[in-house]
């Protein structure tokens, strides 16, 4: 899953990159209004994490309300200082799905996003399940028929987003929007590198029905049909 982070306090962003990245996630940092702005409407991201005092422009309100106008609904987490009541409400009338106060902890930052993320797909819960396969989001743990299967962190970022699209062809294009960041360099066979990877993990081992498929031409899909 790929977020971006819009935080003018480099010590800030950056720490929230490193923290993110080591949960999987591909994560995007800018530093001000215009930067940020240009991202969230040019590339795929599945979640915003929005400091509220942006340099630039406008500020972080201003620019959630600019990507709700243009008909984005990519879930907005604010990360502010200010932590009045007044503060929280403008910031969720703007069109922010959350508000998070610093100085925060980590791990409810963590929760926060994961929470969020399991919004988009309305059924999805924590645990997401294709046949006998299983993916904790809280845990980030897999297993298939009751073993567990190790993963990096890139092949548990390719599996989750194929698992919360299951049945659904994703085209390469999709599958390196998702799950790698802006700044990654992804060659043109990396993610058929990825998927054979994931293959030799998930489906040889094991005795039972295919789970990751090839649609040629179209990209690739998680589901028990072909």
């Amino acid at each position: 899953m790929r977020i971006l982070v819009l935080e003018d306090d480099k010590k800030i962003a950056k720490a929230v990159q490193k923290g993110l990245g080591q949960e999987s996630y591909a994560v995007d940092v800018a530093y001000d209004y215009d930067e940020g702005l240009g991202l969230a409407l040019t590339q795929d991201y599945d979640l915003l994490i929005v400091d509220r005092m942006l340099p630039g422009s406008l500020d972080g309100v201003e620019l959630i309300k600019r990507v709700r106008k243009e008909g984005m609904h990519v879930p907005v987490l604010i990360l502010t200082a200010r932590d009045k009541v007044p503060d929280r409400v403008e910031g969720l009338n703007s069109g922010a799905d959350d508000y998070l106060v610093k100085p925060f902890a980590f791990e409810e930052l963590d929760a926060r996003v994961k929470a969020l993320l399991r919004r988009p797909k309305g059924s999805l819960g924590e645990v997401l399940e294709v046949s006998d396969l299983t993916l904790d989001t809280g845990k980030s743990t897999v297993s298939r028929a009751g073993r567990q299967i190790p993963l990096s962190r890139t092949e548990y970022a390719l599996l989750e987003y194929l698992m919360r699209n299951r049945d659904i062809v994703l085209s390469k294009e999709s599958i390196i929007a998702h799950v790698w960041d802006f700044d990654a360099d992804v060659l043109p066979n990396t993610v058929e590198v990825y998927i054979g990877y994931l293959r030799s993990k998930i489906d040889k081992p094991f005795k039972g029905k295919k789970l990751i498929h090839t649609v040629r031409g179209f990209g690739y899909k998680i589901g028990e049909r072909a």
